[in-house]
C-alpha cells in the first residue's frame, strides 16, 4: 500500500464504526432485524482494512515508519491546532486489536442481545464506542487525543449504564464516568504543562522539545504525571480503580469489548505512545502504581463467586503489569501483552457471557458440571484461561515472561525489586483463582440442578467468535517474547534523537549546578553524559544502547544482565503457574481443603478481600462528604457572593431606574409637557377668536379702540 492508501484506509476505519452508528440510531427500528447486520458488516469492513494496514507494515518490518496526514484546524494568531491521523507499528497493532474484537463482539451481540427491546439502540453505542477508540489510536496529538478521549468515556457510560432501569447500572455508569473525570482532570493539567512550555500538542514535535530540554526538572515530572492519571483513570490503576467491577452491570459484550480491546486499552496505550514525555519521576510512579494494581487486584479475585466480578478483578491485575511495564521502560513489551490480553480476555468475557446465558445466572454458586452442557464454551474458556495463567505455548506466557523479565532486571539494575516481588505473586494468584473459576464453574456436581437442567450450548453466533479468539489466544505471540518474534516489526523503542533531528529544536542548555548521574535513559538512548536529556536521573531501560563513549563491555555487560534476569523470571514464572493450577485443583477439584473452613480461620483477611481493601468505604467516607461540602460551600459562595452581587446589582439597578423614571416623569417631561399644555391653552383661545364672521371682528376691531382709547386717557 501506498502512503496515500494507508491515509484512505485509515480513514475508513475511522468513519465506518461511525456511519454504524448514524445508520442504526436513527434508522434502526425501521431496518430488517433492527440494523444489526449494519454493525456487523460495516465493523468487518473495517477489520478488512485493518489487516491490510497491518500487513503492510509487516512486510515494512521497521517500528520507526511512519505516515502523517492533517491540516490545520484551529488558527487564531500564534495559537494554531492541527487535526491529524498517525498511522504506524503500534497503530497498526492496536487497529487490528480494536476492529478484531468489536468485530466478533458485534457478531457475539447478535446472538446475545436478541429480544432486548432497545437492540438497534445496542448496537449503535457499539459503533459509538469502536469509533471513539479508533480517534484514540489514529490521533496524531494531544488535543485530539482528549477529544476522542472524552468521547470514549461517554460511551462507555451509555454503554455500562445500557440497563439504566436497574438502579444498579445507572449508578455504575455515574461512578464510572465520575470517577474517570478525576483523572482527566490530571490529563488535561498534564497537555496544558506540554503544550504551554513547547507551543505544540503533535507527538512527535513534542519529543523533539523533551529532548531539547525545552520542557524539564520538576515541571516534566508533574506534567507526565499528570498524563499518568488518564491512564489511572481509564485503565483504572489504584487508586482510580473502583469503577471497573461495578462496570459488570452492563451487558456482556459491553464488559468484552471494555476489558479487552477499547475503554481500559487506551491508558496504556496512551503512555506507550507518549513514552519520551515521561522522565524518570513520573516513570517511578507509574511502575510502583503498575505493581500494586496488580497484586491487591489478584487478591481481591480470589473470593469472588461473580463470574464476571473475578475476571473483571483479573482484568485489572493484568493492567497492573501492563503499566508496570510502561514504568520500567519496557514499552514494547507492554503493548504485546496488551495485544495477547486482548485476545483472551475478550474470549474469557464472551464465554462468561455464553454461561451466563445459559445458567440465567453470574453466581459461581449456581454453576457445576457445566462442561458436559456447554463443551465449545468450556473448551474455549480453558484455552483463555491457560493463556492468561501463563501457560507455556500460549499467548500469555511470553507477553507476561517479558514483562517479568523487565522488572526483575530493573530490580538487579537500580534495586528497586518491590515491583518484581509484587508481579510475581500476582502471577502465583493469577491461575489459581482462575482455575478456581474452571473447577467450580465447569467441573463437580450442579450446583442447581434446575439451572443445570435447563443450561444448553450457545447458538452459532456466540460459539465462532469463542473459537476465532480462542486460536489468537494460543498463536497471537508467535512463540516469540516481543523482541525476538513478529512484534518487533511494528513496535520497539523511539529513536528520540533521529525524531529530534527532524525538526531542528535547539537545545536548552543545562544549569551550571545540574548533576548528571551515569546510566541510560528510559526511551533507548544515552547523551555523552550517560544522562537522559530530561535533566534528570535517567531509568532503566532493557533496550538501551550504549552511551556516546562507545564502552561496549558496559553494553555487554547491560545485555547479560537482562538475559539473566528473563531466564530466571521464566522459570519462576513457569514454577508459579504449575503452584497455581495444582493448589487450585488440590482445593477446588480434588476437595483435599475445605475453603470454607479456611474462610472462617482467616475471617479477616477475606472480610478485607471481600470489601475489596474497603476504597468505596474509604472514599465514602473520606472524599464524598468533602466533595460534597465543598459543593456546598461553593454553591453558598455562589448564592451568597456570586448571586448577591448579581442580584444586588439588579436591586440597585431598579432602585436608580425608578428614581431616573420619576425624575424623567415629573421634572424632564413636566416641563415638556407644561409648555406644550401652555400652547395648547394658547392654541385653544386664539382659535376661538378666528370665528371667520365679519361682524365679530367689527365687535373685536371695536373693542379694542375703546380700550386703546380708555388706556390713552388714563395714562
Amino acid at each position: 500500500m501506498s502512503d496515500n492508501a494507508i491515509i484512505y484506509s485509515a480513514l475508513g476505519i475511522l468513519t465506518l464504526p461511525l456511519l454504524s452508528y448514524v445508520i442504526t440510531f436513527f434508522f434502526g427500528k425501521k431496518l430488517p432485524r433492527q440494523g444489526d447486520f449494519v454493525g456487523v458488516t460495516l465493523m468487518g469492513a473495517a477489520w478488512f482494512l485493518a489487516i491490510r494496514i497491518f500487513l503492510t507494515f509487516w512486510k515494512i518490518a521497521d517500528p520507526a515508519y511512519r505516515v502523517e496526514a492533517g491540516f490545520t484546524w484551529i488558527q487564531l494568531g500564534g495559537f494554531h491546532v492541527d487535526a491529524g491521523i498517525l498511522v504506524d507499528g503500534m497503530t497498526s497493532i492496536m487497529l487490528m486489536v480494536v476492529t478484531t474484537v468489536s468485530f466478533l463482539v458485534h457478531l457475539y451481540s447478535t446472538g446475545y442481545m436478541h429480544g432486548d427491546r432497545r437492540y438497534e439502540r445496542f448496537f449503535a453505542f457499539l459503533g459509538f464506542f469502536t469509533f471513539a477508540m479508533m480517534g484514540i489510536i489514529l490521533s496524531n496529538n494531544l488535543f485530539f487525543l482528549y477529544v476522542f478521549w472524552e468521547l470514549v468515556g461517554l460511551a462507555s457510560y451509555l454503554l455500562i449504564g445500557f440497563f439504566f432501569h436497574k438502579h444498579s447500572a445507572a449508578n455504575a455508569n455515574k461512578k464510572a464516568f465520575l470517577t474517570n473525570r478525576v483523572g482527566d482532570w490530571g490529563f488535561w493539567l498534564g497537555i496544558l504543562a506540554f503544550f504551554t512550555a513547547t507551543g505544540t500538542m503533535n507527538y512527535f514535535e513534542l519529543f523533539a522539545h523533551v529532548d531539547a530540554g525545552t520542557i524539564k526538572g520538576t515541571l516534566l515530572a508533574w506534567a507526565g504525571v499528570g498524563l499518568f492519571m488518564g491512564c489511572m483513570g481509564k485503565s483504572a490503576q489504584m487508586p482510580l480503580h473502583i469503577w471497573l467491577p461495578d462496570a459488570m452491570e452492563g451487558p456482556t459484550p459491553v464488559s468484552a469489548l471494555i476489558h479487552a480491546a477499547t475503554m481500559v486499552a487506551a491508558g496504556v496505550y496512551m503512555v506507550a505512545r507518549l513514552a519520551p514525555l515521561f522522565g524518570t519521576t513520573a516513570m517511578m510512579v507509574i511502575m510502583y502504581v503498575g505493581a500494586i494494581t496488580a497484586f491487591l487486584a489478584a487478591t481481591i479475585a480470589l473470593v469472588k463467586t461473580d463470574i464476571k466480578r473475578v475476571l473483571a478483578f483479573s482484568t485489572l491485575s493484568q493492567l497492573g503489569y501492563m503499566v508496570m511495564a510502561l514504568g520500567v521502560g519496557d514499552s514494547p513489551n507492554a503493548m504485546f501483552h496488551l495485544m495477547t490480553h486482548a485476545m483472551f480476555k475478550g474470549l474469557l468475557f464472551l464465554a462468561a457471557g455464553s454461561v451466563i446465558h445459559g445458567v440465567h445466572s453470574q453466581e459461581m454458586t449456581d454453576m457445576g458440571g457445566l462442561r458436559k452442557k456447554m463443551p465449545i464454551t468450556f473448551w474455549t474458556f480453558l484455552i483463555g484461561t491457560m493463556a492468561l495463567s501463563g501457560v507455556p505455548f500460549l499467548a500469555g506466557f511470553y507477553s507476561k515472561d517479558g514483562i517479568l523479565g523487565s522488572a526483575l532486571a530493573f530490580g538487579m539494575t537500580d534495586g528497586h525489586y518491590i515491583p518484581f516481588i509484587l508481579g510475581i505473586a500476582a502471577a502465583l494468584l493469577t491461575p489459581f483463582y482462575m482455575f478456581r473459576l474452571v473447577f467450580r464453574t465447569f467441573f463437580g456436581k450442579p450446583a442447581n440442578q434446575e439451572k443445570y437442567d435447563h443450561a444448553h450450548e450457545s447458538s452459532w453466533n456466540m460459539t465462532v467468535p469463542l473459537m476465532i479468539l480462542a486460536v489468537f489466544s494460543i498463536i497471537s505471540a508467535g512463540w516469540q517474547t516481543a523482541d525476538k518474534g513478529w512484534f518487533s516489526k511494528f513496535a520497539a523503542h523511539y529513536d528520540v534523537p533521529a525524531i529530534a533531528a527532524e525538526f531542528h529544536i535547539e537545545k536548552a542548555p543545562h544549569d551550571s549546578h545540574e548533576m548528571v548521574a551515569a546510566g541510560h535513559d528510559e526511551h533507548g538512548a544515552a547523551d555523552a553524559h550517560g544522562a537522559d536529556s530530561h535533566g534528570e536521573p535517567a531509568h532503566g531501560d532493557e533496550h538501551a544502547v550504549a552511551d556516546a563513549h562507545g564502552e561496549h563491555g558496559g553494553h555487554d555487560a547491560h545485555h547479560d544482565v537482562h538475559h539473566t534476569a528473563h531466564v530466571r523470571a521464566m522459570m519462576m514464572s513457569i514454577a508459579m503457574v504449575i503452584l497455581g493450577i495444582g493448589g487450585a485443583w488440590w482445593v477446588y477439584h480434588q476437595k483435599k481443603v475445605d475453603p470454607s473452613a479456611v474462610q472462617k480461620r482467616l475471617s479477616g483477611v477475606y472480610t478485607v478481600l471481600q470489601g475489596q481493601y474497603f476504597f468505596d468505604e474509604l472514599y465514602g467516607a473520606t472524599v464524598y462528604p468533602a466533595t460534597l461540602w465543598w459543593a456546598s460551600v461553593c454553591a453558598a459562595f455562589d448564592r451568597i457572593v456570586v448571586d448577591g452581587i448579581v442580584n444586588g446589582s439588579g436591586h440597585l439597578t431598579r432602585l436608580m431606574s425608578g428614581v431616573t423614571g420619576t425624575f424623567d416623569k415629573y421634572v424632564v417631561d413636566g416641563a415638556v409637557n407644561g409648555v406644550a399644555s401652555v400652547m395648547h391653552g394658547f392654541g385653544e383661545g386664539f382659535r376661538r377668536i378666528q370665528t371667520g364672521r365679519i361682524q365679530t371682528y367689527l365687535v373685536y376691531v371695536t373693542g379694542s379702540i375703546l380700550v386703546l382709547v380708555l388706556v390713552y386717557n388714563v395714562l
